[in-house]
């Protein structure tokens, strides 16, 4: 009955509400899972009372009972641990609900390993033990600091080598005999393109043949022109340059250079003629012939020492000459290296004959012949036979022999021949392929590089007596000074102080070592010192921080050897003192209270002309590419990084080469983001070919003053003087009259009147005050003078054309009306006047655009010169000279080539050429560009060159365009309304006599 209550008539439930299934399918489980729960406590309480467990207490029983049974509802169910319970307390987690990044890129990166350089995991054994080269470096006496410089694949790197091999136990090192050691590059991109591109220093403890040690600091330079900056810093640091030559190629474009600026350095030359082998196995020549050869390529050298040196070489002290002993001959792939002192000793050894090796050396090189019937050497050749001079009879046929034989003959042959020189090899050499055996074979004969230490020893100062001369030339301070004096005598008890010259980045990029010299006192790990950049001095002492010396090292190339202490005059690599280090510095102990002066910059031979922009792929990894230009800039020591006011951060390198590998590291090692590229543009250079057609002024915006200006020409040369540091500003007046009245045939007036040099303190515009004392108040002038300085110092470094600086320019001050009051004088009121007035002084003074000169050095062989030169033609080059080299079948061809007409002329010349052809460019000059940069007549049509008369337009519109800038120049912007009034007047006048 009960039953029926709860339908209706037509069968449809009318009753109570019902539990809806999910809620029964809930119950179910819940009904599940604590039979679940209750059958896994019993058999768990199975196994604890089968194991002899101790029960629970009956309070814990009563409090776990309840939890155990408590009802848990849907909402409060925990499936997955809290973050909290995972990582522990205090671990901030955060909750995405979408995703932030890329599928493609992992939430958690991997660690990225930078490939920087090939380094060793430990030191390696030598022959020498840490504490014998310690104690040498106690010693300054026993010192030498050698660059090793030259042109490109002349050799330097093998030296190093075989030097390396020679101290250093290299059997636990597998090794390939066709491949070259290159211990000294370092870098992967330097082993992947096969030249140095950074100077490495290696510090190696060398014997010389009377059985005394010495330490050598040998900095291994990059031979590519492009890498100038680089020799430049090993120079600044180094005492002696040891020159290597290819004695097939001879003197080259690095040569050259190389030889320039050790003469300007005060360095003395000692010279390797490297990869003698190539004169017998490649060219094959004659021993006459070789010797030939190698006699010119010294001459070579010596005529660039003389052209270099000029009066300072007058008696040719500075010359090389293999009888003085500061020439050797090595083919340091075979192993082998010997002066003519080493070489007569060897004879000595080998015959046992009892003459003076000395004497008979001298008698090794020159027009001298040894007559085998008297047993005398004489100074005219005997006709008949065995009329071959000294050197090629005891030297060269010696070798020869050598060569020809190994590479030649039987095995037992070969025995044969070495045993008569006492040498005696394991039967397993001789049956190794030709060059290990041939490298084997001549280590043994000629034995170790006593000769090049002797060499070195004897020719290049120790480091104690060659600091007098770096802290003549490199000091600012005064040279009578405390400080000075125990600087001159190296003095390890002195105060501290260390001539940074180069900044090694550290394997991981973070951050960089400092590599420099320490000048006087003692440094050890831990010292607090105080490191001055080079803006500091001491009446301006902002550019300079006091931190803590992290270690102290010997640069090894591929490891580092740290040391307790390092005592004056010697090479040593800081850790920790970079942080405000950007290109050189001078380092002080943080203690010493008296005036300091830096050591000056360097000075580079040649400029960064060449300039790239550069931008991040992703807009928001700016940050992270400006911490990488600032880290650039300190690890090119010529690289200069910059931001133009449109914004663009821009780049600027020596060339082509320099650059490409600037980017790479920016990319992969200091920035480590994608970066875009604009095309290569170049610096330009703003002049005046006449004088002012009429004289400018400008007054100040109060009224009160007036300043009226010319401009001229500069006299030719003196602003390569200037540049160059012949002549400096800060000069004592006597020396300035007689420099401007000798040279250049100033009168007193004009020197007198000397303001300044511009941009900067060796820049290459002047500044004169050309006013009358009659006209002008030279006293209110006189109160004006320092910000009349700093306009024309702001103008000269953006001139009006398209912002870029001015060159070869002269400014002459004619009149200045200033007001009394000094307080309608001040800087803010007359600097910008005095730039204004500049800039209208050289417009009217017929403007012109500058561009920057490639030299360029092409090595080619005969059938490829006929190309070369159309080459050329495309671009606005013009050949200088082309010429033969001596005893070899390649031609020498030298040329100017504009910068901008640069890009791309190295791969279209191999093009051309199928690749026999090699050139190097290196800055040379500025020149003017044809055509008028002002000319609204001409009309540049896009996708369509200029013609030549148009490019000085076509220049400046593209630069004012790239800047950021209208196409033409306000003049409203640099006349005064006064001068605008004048310039109309003047050109009615004009019109009416036309």
């Amino acid at each position: 009955m009960a039953d029926s209550n709860l339908y209706d008539e037509f069968g449809n439930y009318i009753g109570p509400d019902l539990a809806s299934e999910q809620e029964e399918e809930e119950a179910d489980f819940d009904d599940e899972e604590a039979e679940a729960r209750a059958n896994s406590r019993m058999q768990a309480g199975d196994m604890s009372e089968d194991e002899g467990a101790v029960p629970m207490d009956a309070d814990e029983s009563e409090e776990a009972g309840p939890m155990e049974n408590a009802v848990v509802l849907h909402e409060d169910k925990k499936y997955y641990p809290t973050a909290e319970e995972i990582y522990g307390a205090g671990v901030e987690a955060l909750v995405q609900e979408e995703d932030a990044q890329p599928l493609e890129v992992p939430i958690i990166a991997p660690i990225r390993e930078k490939k920087l350089e090939t380094l060793e995991e430990e030191p390696m054994r030598t022959r020498f033990t840490n504490e014998f080269m310690t104690t040498l470096m106690a010693n300054p006496e026993l010192v030498r600091n050698v660059a090793v410089v030259g042109h490109v694949h002349h050799g330097k790197t093998t030296v190093m080598d075989m030097l390396v091999e020679q101290t250093h136990d290299l059997r636990t090192k597998p090794k390939d005999p066709e491949k070259q050691l290159k211990f000294t590059d370092t870098r992967v991109d330097e082993q992947s393109r096969g030249m140095s591109i950074k100077a490495m220093p290696m510090s190696l403890v060398l014997e010389g043949s009377s059985g005394k040690s010495y330490l050598t600091n040998l900095i291994d330079c990059p031979g590519h022109v492009n890498f100038n900056d680089e020799v430049t810093a090993a120079m600044r640091l180094c005492d002696g340059v040891l020159l290597c030559v290819d004695a097939a190629e001879g003197v080259m474009l690095v040569t050259e250079r190389a030889i320039k600026q050790a003469v300007s350095e005060g360095l003395p030359i000692v010279l390797m003629i490297t990869k003698v082998d190539r004169l017998i196995v490649e060219l094959k020549l004659p021993p006459a012939d070789a010797y030939f050869k190698l006699r010119h390529t010294i001459d070579e050298v010596n005529t660039h020492i003389a052209a270099a040196a000029g009066a300072a070489n007058a008696n040719g002290e500075l010359e090389v000459d293999p009888i003085r002993g500061n020439v050797a001959f090595s083919a340091a792939v075979s192993g082998w290296s010997f002066t003519l002192q080493s070489f007569a000793q060897l004879y000595a050894d080998v015959t046992g004959a009892s003459f003076d090796p000395r004497e008979f050396a001298k008698r090794l090189w020159g027009d001298v012949w040894f007559q085998e019937d008297t047993r005398q050497f004489r100074r005219k050749a005997t006709p008949g036979r065995g009329s071959e001079r000294s050197f090629v009879q005891f030297v060269l046929e010696p070798l020869y022999k050598v060569y020809s034989q190994v590479v030649g003959e039987h095995p037992k042959t070969i025995e044969h021949a070495l045993s008569l020189l006492g040498v005696h090899l394991k039967a397993s050499a001789y049956t190794q392929d030709t060059k290990p055996l041939l490298k084997e074979a001549c280590s043994a004969v000629f034995g170790n590089a006593s000769g090049l230490v002797d060499m070195l020893v004897r020719h290049v100062p120790s480091s104690k007596k060659a600091t007098t001369r770096k802290v003549q030339q490199d000091f600012t301070g005064p040279q009578d000074s405390e400080i000075a004096d125990f600087m001159h005598s190296c003095n390890p008890r002195g105060p501290l102080v260390i001539h940074i010259a180069k900044l090694f980045p550290k394997p991981d990029c973070s951050s960089f070592n400092a590599f420099g010299r320490i000048i006087s006192g003692t440094l050890r790990p831990g010292d607090k010192v105080r490191v001055l950049g080079e803006g500091y001095t001491p009446d301006d002492e902002e550019d300079s921080a006091v931190t803590e010396v992290g270690s102290v090292s010997v640069y090894q190339a591929r490891y580092r050897i740290p040391v307790a202490r390092a005592t004056a005059g010697n090479l040593i690599l800081i850790e920790g003192v970079d942080a405000t280090i950007t290109k050189t510095a001078t380092i002080v102990a943080e203690g010493y209270e008296g005036e300091m002066h830096i050591f000056r910059p360097l000075r580079f031979q040649t400029v960064s002309v060449v300039k790239i922009a550069t931008e991040p792929l992703r807009p928001g990894d700016l940050p992270k590419m400006v911490e990488g230009l600032r880290k650039i800039n300190k690890s090119y020591p010529l690289a200069v990084t910059k931001v133009e006011e449109s914004g663009e951060h821009t780049i600027l390198g020596t060339g082509e080469v320099y650059l490409d590998c600037l980017m790479k590291d920016l990319r992969e090692l200091y920035a480590e983001v994608e970066v875009k590229v604009a095309d290569p543009v170049v610096s330009f250079c703003e002049t005046v070919v006449e004088t002012s057609s009429l004289k400018c002024f400008a007054e100040t915006p109060n009224k009160r003053n007036k300043i009226t200006v010319v401009a001229e020409p500069l006299e030719k040369g003196l602003a390569e003087d200037i540049e160059a540091g012949s002549v400096a500003i800060d000069w004592p007046r006597k020396k300035l009259q007689d420099f401007f009245t000798t040279k250049y045939e100033w009168d007193l007036l004009a020197v007198r009147g000397l303001w300044a040099f511009g941009p900067e303190r060796n820049g290459p515009n002047v500044l004169l005050d050309d006013t009358l004392a009659g006209e002008t108040d030279k006293q209110l002038l006189g109160a004006i003078r320092d910000s009349v300085v700093q306009g024309f110092q702001w103008g000269a470094r953006e001139g009006p054309l398209c912002d870029e600086p001015m060159r070869n320019v002269k400014f002459k001050v004619l009149d200045a009306s200033i007001a009394a009051e000094p307080i309608h004088r001040g800087g803010g009121q007359v600097i910008p006047t005095a730039r204004r007035v500049c800039y209208s002084a050289f417009l009217m003074a017929t403007p012109r655009l500058m561009e920057p000169v490639y030299f360029v050095e092409i090595e080619t062989p005969a059938d490829c010169i006929a190309p070369i030169y159309n080459v050329l033609a495309k671009r606005r080059g013009h050949v200088t000279q082309d010429l033969p080299k001596p005893g070899t079948p390649i031609f020498l061809v030298k040329a100017y080539l504009p910068v901008v007409e640069s890009f791309g002329f190295e791969t279209d010349l191999r093009y051309t050429t199928q690749g026999q052809a090699f050139c190097q460019s290196v800055f040379d000059h500025w020149q003017i560009v044809p055509g008028d940069p002002l000319d609204k007549s001409v009309v540049l049509r896009p996708l369509e060159p200029a013609p030549v008369g148009a490019l000085a337009r076509e220049f400046m519109v593209k630069t004012r365009r790239r800047k950021g800038m209208s196409d033409d120049v306000s003049i409203n912007r640099f006349f005064d309304d006064p001068m605008l009034l004048m310039l109309a007047r003047q050109d009615v006048e004009l019109g009416g006599v036309m």
